[in-house]
């Protein structure tokens, strides 16, 4: 549900937190209390809850804090401020993949990055919708171009990517005054999890030439913030940052900027370290070596014990018959919850 003007506007009064009565908000907007309450019973709609309290107003369940690119900056450094070519969030946009794959298509520079507040179409694996309640986690794509060895020569950029997004998150924790929790992980293979729950994902698009230049969007969902409300669609257990931190206040813009500072030196640099430079670590984050599990390919199904991945970056699993197979792509189910 994208969100009026006029609520938009009441949002920016009541992103403090802070009770404000009807007739303030009337007045600030030039409507009556009673459209002021109609409102915001469309934004309860969108998970933006709110309390109504006699003789008070109206506050916001939960503060607001809208992206900012003044505030992200002050986060980069001046590497990642050199490896950025341009930098847009947008208040509503279709996915910030598909924005770039468009962009992209249309010659937009190499480093190009793309925040958003909502998704309309969030797009995850599989053709999956990407949950994307307005102002409340993160959802960012970087357009990047590659120029040597068309798509295979990024084989494997997903697991480097997932690296990044646990140094970003390892380090934001402790930015925070949350402390590092070493139960954050990586599911192969693009899964960010938490205690056996699904706190983010990645997805990669690439288009190009199969020998030569290709262009990679690289897109991450984080979940900092999801309202019940909207997560009722998902099918699979998830967490977010706010449950992991343990309801401490915690940051978007502060976790915006310490990603792009992860982000953008892996992507710029994997054409030349490739997956290799990546395994160890990404083999330390590893939440499901050594579980028995079940891969799905298609209607194909693997059930094993999974021994993690080899040197190229693909997933190892000891069937029950002994042997040990290689796997390129498939989706992982380690139970029923996690499918």
């Amino acid at each position: 549900m994208l969100l009026s003007d006029k609520q938009k506007k009441i949002l920016i009064l009541l992103a403090d937190g802070e009770f404000h009565s009807g007739t303030e908000l009337a007045g600030e907007l030039g409507i009556s209390r009673a459209a002021i309450s109609k409102q915001l019973k469309g934004l309860s709609e969108s998970g933006l809850q709110h309390s109504a309290v006699s003789g008070r107003g109206y506050r916001l369940d939960k503060p607001l804090e809208f992206l900012a690119q003044s505030k992200i900056e002050a986060i980069l450094s001046d590497q990642s401020k050199a490896l950025m070519s341009v930098l847009e969030i947008h208040d509503h946009i279709n996915s910030t993949n598909s924005y770039l794959m468009d962009r992209s298509r249309k010659y937009a520079s190499s480093g190009f990055v793309c925040f958003a507040e909502h998704q309309t179409a969030g797009k995850g694996r599989r053709g999956r919708q990407w949950v994307s309640p307005y102002g409340s986690n993160i959802y960012v794509s970087i357009l990047w171009r590659f120029q040597q060895g068309g798509p295979a020569s990024i084989s494997g950029l997903s697991l480097a990517i997932g690296v990044a997004v646990i140094r970003a998150l390892k380090q934001y924790l402790l930015f925070s005054g949350n402390g590092a929790r070493r139960d954050i992980g990586l599911k192969w293979p693009n899964d960010i999890y938490c205690q056996g729950k699904k706190l983010g994902g990645i997805l990669i698009e690439v288009s190009g030439e199969a020998d030569g230049p290709c262009a990679a969007v690289i897109g991450v969902g984080l979940n900092l913030f999801l309202p019940e409300t909207q997560a009722c669609t998902i099918t699979q257990a998830w967490t977010d940052l706010t449950k992991v931190a343990g309801q401490q206040p915690l940051s978007r813009n502060a976790l915006a900027g310490t990603l792009l500072n992860q982000l953008l030196p892996v992507i710029a640099g994997f054409e030349n370290d490739g997956i290799t430079a990546y395994l160890d670590e990404w083999r330390n984050y590893d939440c499901l070596k050594g579980q028995p599990a079940t891969l799905f390919i298609g209607q194909q199904q693997v059930e094993g014990i999974i021994e993690g991945i080899d040197d190229n970056g693909l997933l190892l699993i000891k069937r029950l018959d002994g042997i040990v197979q290689t796997f390129a792509s498939g989706e992982v189910s380690f139970n029923s919850s996690t499918r």
